[in-house]
């Protein structure tokens, strides 16, 4: 979610996507046979639906390998594995190395949630070749998203409204204005998708994880999970501990946490990506075109997102450049480093009063295509952690804890404290106040922290590796920026993941890369 709506945990994926398939749906004749029995029908891709954002088939590999795709039947609701089925859409690219040695799948979840999988995974095969030698490479949309019975909320018109709004309420006006609003949103998701609505926690995703293990032949799952990823991973590996077989976590949310302690996480950390682009810009040879100084640069995207809030920017027309949208812009280019330069651009066009780059940057945080059309990522990123999470703020609380949130953040505070009323009024109960990823008995898992990530800070990968359970995480620390380690590519990151997952050798606990 470069905070797609309700923040908790997000991978970039969906901005980098940015820069008809029919819609798998509830099958309402009972299946009462064993699902673990079932043979998938490999196909040639389909190009991806508009939930998963539409677009063109995947391309082959470097190579010439081909994406193929299929639909795996689970159980709509896993407290009663006999009854409705539900199609949870799978893709793989098979093992390019000798048969002997191919080691099974390694499974991909790049986070959200609400991530397409489908999607994803092709558009960064070619990241994952050395992977690729020794597994086939394996995503999915989870249910809940993309082609897999995806949660539908509103229309593309009305998440153009949706997302223009304010965001960050100043009056008990505009107070009550956001809290309607997403009322609005919350009753649409319960009108048009109430059927899924309940049955879209992690916990059944996890399920659905151990289904397709056993349906792809493997006695172990192997798992490669980024950003939310590494919760559904936890989740997965509490519930079948004996069944973990490789697994790394990159991008660690912290399972530890209440909602309302995500948010001030996220908020910090935005905060500190924000201080270590202003002290990158500032530290050029050449003058630094948004501030002269690191306070200046800050201070600068203040005065920009004050004004913007009653005075809004063209942005991309007919739409203009609000302050939520240019809030949520700058939060997305803090996803990479490489996006910096986006954000330097996109600032300075800002100056000048033309708001498009920073637009672009906020519509490919919320899924929306240059055609209008959105994906259903923020429709399935409330519909998830709003059946996981058990607390329900109110515009009061909020307003009460807003002076820790801004403490955190100057630039982000008000809106991710904001963001917590999200789930006030959902149709369903969330399940707990956090996760549970205690997994006594499991094989090694690597988890690995960024100390400059914005979105799941880099503590959040000592609470996992502590959460998990001695013997169980490995912690590793990489000294970078951006959300997630592995695909910055460096090469210790790089070396010490792919020495476990291709050969089993498992790091020292406490690694540090630089």
């Amino acid at each position: 979610m470069a905070i797609p709506s309700r923040p908790r945990a997000a991978a970039l994926t969906t901005g980098v996507l940015l820069l008809g398939a029919l819609l798998a749906g509830c099958d309402s004749t009972p299946k009462t046979g064993d699902l673990t029995k079932q043979k998938l029908d490999w196909k040639d891709c389909p190009a991806p639906s508009e939930a998963e954002g539409g677009g063109s088939p995947p391309s082959p590999l470097p190579g010439g390998a081909e994406w193929q795709c299929a639909t795996m039947r689970a159980p709509l609701d896993w407290a009663k594995p006999k009854g409705d089925t539900i199609g949870i859409a799978l893709i793989r690219a098979k093992a390019s190395g000798p048969a002997s040695e191919r080691i099974g799948s390694l499974v991909f979840n790049f986070g959200g949630p609400g991530g397409s999988g489908v999607t994803t995974l092709p558009a960064f095969g070619e990241d994952y070749a050395a992977l690729r030698t020794r597994y086939d490479l394996v995503s999915f949309d989870p249910r809940g998203v993309g082609r897999s019975d995806p949660v539908k909320c509103e229309s593309n018109t009305q998440l153009d409204v949706y997302f223009q709004q304010d965001a960050t309420p100043d009056t008990t006006n505009e107070e009550s204005q956001l809290v309607n609003r997403t009322r609005k949103f919350n009753d649409a998701c319960e009108r048009n998708s109430r059927q899924i609505l309940p049955h879209v926690r992690t916990t059944d995703a996890a399920r659905d994880m151990d289904l397709m293990r056993q349906v792809l032949g493997d006695d172990k799952l192997h798992y490669f999970g980024i950003s939310y990823g590494t919760e559904l991973g936890g989740v997965y590996a509490h519930l079948f501990p004996k069944r973990v077989g490789r697994a790394v976590f990159d991008a660690v949310v912290d399972p530890t946490q209440t909602p309302e302690e995500g948010a001030l996480g996220q908020a910090r950390g935005f905060q500190l990506a924000l201080d270590n682009f202003a002290d990158d810009c500032t530290s050029q040879i050449e003058d630094c075109p948004v501030g002269d100084t690191p306070q200046d640069v800050k201070d600068r995207i203040a005065g920009l997102l004050k004004s913007l809030e009653t005075k809004p920017i063209p942005g991309l027309p007919p739409r203009k450049l609000t302050q939520t949208a240019a809030t949520n812009g700058i939060a997305q280019s803090l996803y990479s480093k490489d996006f910096w330069e986006y954000l330097t651009e996109g600032l300075q066009d800002a100056y000048e009063g033309d708001g498009r780059i920073l637009m672009l940057l906020s519509d490919s945080m919320n899924g929306r295509t240059e055609n209008g059309q959105y994906s259903n990522i923020a429709a399935a990123n409330v519909a998830i952690n709003c059946a996981d999470e058990k607390p329900r703020y109110d515009a009061a609380y909020v307003r009460d804890r807003l002076p820790a949130f801004r403490a955190a953040s100057p630039v982000f505070g008000d809106y991710l404290a904001w963001g917590m009323v999200g789930c006030t009024d959902w149709a369903v109960p969330g399940a707990a106040d956090h996760p549970d990823v205690r997994a006594p008995g499991a094989a090694p898992i690597l988890v690995i922290g960024n100390t400059g990530d914005p979105a799941t800070p880099y503590e959040g990968a000592r609470a996992m590796a502590n959460a998990l359970g001695e013997g169980v995480g490995v912690e590793l620390t990489y000294k970078g920026q951006g959300h997630g380690a592995y695909d910055s590519k460096n090469r210790c990151v790089q070396g010490a993941v792919n020495s476990y997952l291709l050969n089993g050798e498992v790091p020292e606990a406490n690694t540090v890369c630089s």
